[in-house]
């Protein structure tokens, strides 16, 4: 298990607003105001200056988990395979493209090497490039090559390195979303600062560097930036093209990273779908980000040699039956609100049924499986029936797919940003409700307008978007913990957009009778500054506390197994293990795999089941055979496996097989009544007794206090 240790040695300003106030759709009277020149360059000094702090919290972010990374593991002072080992499980997988990359004799080699792999899946030939989102790693290793830069920065250096810069795009994304949101670049250094006191919940970059979603959110946050920009009302041609522009390249990119990516986009479809019914953004926008997430999703499909999981989405399947209902349904915005409302729901229910329609066809011509375990894991986990599927309990057994913990929500409340966002979304949320009726209701009286007229300037289309976004990412992060870090980082964007909106504050102030518009800009700034302060003067001594603790890697049982493996096993070995070990395996040595932990595919998740009977009760004949079948040389047994204390009971790998193959499980407590007792014993404890029916197909070769390898016989 890798550990670490103590080091034994000593490391208000305006922004320019292209979005006009409500006040300028009237004719202008033709009179220049006379601090127009003054107004102009006070403008360009503010971007300037709100620039100029973007990028500088951007880069010190970077710096910031860079540094984080250096004195967790001493990363510049350990040797090279404990570097490897310390990218642990897929994060492994990924970076050994990238050094396979790096280590073959031309780029052509090494793109022929991914396309045609048999190291990563034993017996088998596969195409990385369309099974895996690895475009990243060989972008990055062929620009390794071609820049002269060899002599003076380290291939890993290289990687991480630009994984941590993507950090600062990540950051200035965020920042310049909450300034457009709010017009002022106050909003975006509070989001910012909030996203870099709440590190531990908005990123985990600096210890799974590799991960695809830090890849994938900075490009997604950069998206939601150009989103936001987007829906702004009177931009000119030229600027929405470019902005369509940059909505397209980074929905392409983010896709291009991320194999979770549909889901994602899909949510965001469900938000533009839900306000283009409410009639709250311009349905011509709208129809154009249903186009553009179509065609980056299929670019990437093309890129990845027609992966058949990506034409099976639901997010293709969604937004095309919503462009093809809408044609069908042409006067959806028209009638009074009882009218709309049936109208709507007819419109959903239409728009469901095509959706499940042409997903089910799709799957049924390319006969896609690839994402059934998906939806096995979302059927047991919202209460639709238990399963014994051994894929989908794998996952709810898995802390990072329950429940987000609600110690979460105190660390937020610490800085602030969770009681904020609250009231914000609150607030919100009310003037989204009122603005809603009035669309549906199409009431035109001019005294209704006038009372709603606070409500109307509170959620303009960019409001209206980030507010459902939030609500929708909410939900999947409260559902999930993994997708936290989707919600966390748009939390800081909309709390600190809230906090320094005049329209909110507006709102709030004619609410209780004491709006003025001199007080409003008042508390618009002072909030947010005395916030910030409260954040640097309770924050600042720990992060520096943190910047001061040196640590060290320590995992000396992994090292000596890679060490082993390398020196004493041919580089054509095939070996079998846990999902999570083999990936480093293959990192660390370069001999070939059984299995791996990139799950989505339905062959290698039955390849999986098989080889983890190693963990199961069966004989061994049984596992010898099994192994047997997929090339296997040699596999490793873990005792943190064998004998896990990490899960409850039922949760434990050994009880999922069990359960898997009809067994009744170790250990105190209840059973499902049709299960049966093994007639054979635990096959990982079993073999350590060297007895005569085990060593007869097992040979024990290497051991540690955590691993234990067996060759295995090659009876004829």
């Amino acid at each position: 298990m890798t550990t670490v240790r103590q080091r034994r040695v000593g490391k208000g300003t305006e922004a320019a607003e292209d979005q006009p106030s409500e006040e300028t759709n009237v004719k202008p009277a033709g009179k220049i105001p006379s601090d127009h020149t003054g107004g102009k360059l006070w403008n360009i000094l503010s971007i300037t200056v709100g620039g100029i702090v973007a990028i500088s919290l951007g880069l010190l972010t970077s710096v910031y988990v860079a540094t984080l990374h250096e004195n967790d593991l001493w990363f510049s002072n350990i040797k090279e395979v404990e570097r490897e080992i310390s990218f642990r499980t897929e994060c492994g997988l990924y970076y050994s493209y990238y050094k396979q990359m790096i280590q073959a004799a031309s780029i052509q080699q090494g793109l022929h090497g991914l396309v045609y792999d048999n190291k990563t899946e034993s017996v088998r030939t596969i195409n990385i490039l369309e099974r895996m989102n690895v475009y990243q790693e060989v972008f990055l290793s062929i620009l390794y090559r071609i820049l002269p830069i060899q002599q003076y920065l380290e291939p890993v250096y290289f990687y991480i390195y630009t994984l941590f810069g993507l950090q600062a795009v990540y950051v200035i994304a965020l920042y310049v979303t909450s300034w457009l949101l709010s017009g002022t670049w106050l909003s975006g250094l509070l989001a910012a600062c909030w996203y870099i006191t709440n590190r531990v919940d908005t990123t985990r970059v600096e210890f799974t560097i590799p991960l695809r979603e830090n890849w994938a959110l900075p490009f997604f946050a950069v998206q939601i930036a150009a989103i936001t920009y987007l829906l702004r009302t009177h931009l000119r041609p030229v600027q929405e093209r470019l902005t369509l522009l940059v909505v397209f390249i980074a929905t392409f990119l983010f896709s291009l990273t991320w194999q979770f990516n549909q889901f994602m986009m899909l949510i965001q479809a469900l938000a533009l779908f839900i306000l283009d019914c409410l009639d709250m953004l311009p349905t011509a926008k709208v129809t154009w980000l249903y186009i553009i997430q179509i065609s980056g999703l299929l670019l990437v499909c093309v890129l990845q040699f027609f992966n058949s999981m990506i034409l099976g989405s639901l997010l293709i399947s969604f937004n095309t039956s919503v462009l093809i209902a809408r044609t069908i349904q042409k006067n959806l915005k028209k009638g009074g609100l009882l009218n709309r409302l049936g109208k709507l729901i007819l419109h959903a229910l239409l728009v469901l049924c095509l959706t499940l329609l042409i997903n089910k066809c799709i799957k049924k011509i390319l006969n896609l499986e690839s994402d059934e375990h998906i939806f096995k894991f979302l059927k047991a986990k919202f209460g639709f029936g238990a399963t014994r599927d051994f894929d989908a309990n794998l996952y709810l057994c898995e802390e990072a797919f329950g429940l987000l913990p609600l110690n979460t929500f105190s660390r937020l409340s610490d800085t602030l940003l969770f009681y904020i966002y609250l009231f914000v979304l609150l607030l919100m949320a009310v003037a989204a409700v009122v603005v809603a009726f009035r669309n549906l209701s199409g009431s035109k009286q001019v005294q209704f307008m006038e009372k709603m007229e606070e409500c109307t300037i509170t959620l303009k289309p960019d409001a209206a978007y980030s507010l459902v976004h939030t609500v929708l990412f909410g939900c999947l992060a409260l559902s999930t913990m993994r997708m936290k870090y989707l919600w966390t980082s748009h939390m800081c964007v909309f709390a600190s957009f809230g906090l320094c909106s005049t329209e909110v504050w507006k709102l709030l102030l004619k609410c209780v009778h004491l709006y003025t518009a001199q007080r409003a800009q008042v508390i618009k700034y002072s909030v947010p500054i005395i916030t910030l302060v409260y954040i640097s003067y309770k924050f600042w001594p720990g992060i520096m506390d943190e910047l001061s603790e040196l640590r060290e890697f320590y995992d000396p049982d992994t090292v000596e197994l890679m060490n082993w493996i390398k020196s004493n096993t041919p580089n054509t070995a095939v070996f079998a293990g846990s999902m999570q070990l083999l990936a480093g395996v293959k990192l660390c040595t370069g001999r070939t795999l059984t299995n791996h932990p990139h799950y989505e595919d339905k062959n290698l998740r039955e390849r999986t089941k098989q080889i983890y009977q190693i963990y199961a009760k069966r004989s061994p004949e049984a596992v010898h055979g099994i192994l047997r079948s997929f090339g296997t040389d040699y596999v490793i047994l873990e005792d943190s496996i064998c004998y896990e204390r990490r899960h409850s009971r039922g949760c434990r790998l050994r009880d999922l097989l069990d359960v898997a193959n009809g067994h009744i499980m170790d250990g105190v407590g209840e059973n499902e009544p049709d299960l049966k007792p093994s007639l054979y014993p635990r096959f990982c404890e079993e073999i350590k007794k060297n007895l005569p029916s085990y060593t007869v197909h097992f040979t024990r070769v290497f051991q540690n206090k955590t691993f234990h390898v067996y060759k295995l016989a090659k009876h004829k």
